[in-house]
């Protein structure tokens, strides 16, 4: 089990990330998360909701073994808003780093 929680601005961060790397589908989104973090699937059919609804990410379907599979896409919109999830990580790490890792003082920015 794992000590720290996989908030809801770390999901978006996550999934935006995998679908920037290319179009794919909800179970592989979740799938990929999965093998990481201990995240249900109940869990990020909202997320991707969510980022669909503020314009961060598109969908469409295409035709899979007799259904539609629905594939998300990332937007313009979505990609400023992974930029900025990777620039607030970037500076929240150096911050935890303080306490938990081994940045000297001099190095903190």
């Amino acid at each position: 089990m794992a000590a720290f929680s996989v908030g809801a601005a770390i999901l978006d961060a996550l999934v935006l990330a995998i679908v920037e790397k290319s179009d794919t589908y909800g179970y592989q989104i979740t799938k990929d998360i999965q093998a990481h973090f201990s995240v249900s699937e109940s869990t990020l059919y909202p997320v991707l909701r969510r980022l669909q609804k503020d314009g961060s990410l598109t969908t469409y379907d295409r035709p899979f073994q007799g259904r539609n599979r629905r594939y998300y896409r990332i937007t313009v919109s979505g990609r400023a808003k992974l930029d900025a999830y990777r620039r607030e990580w970037e500076h929240y790490q150096r911050e935890v780093n303080v306490f938990l890792g081994r940045v000297s003082s001099q190095t903190k920015g």
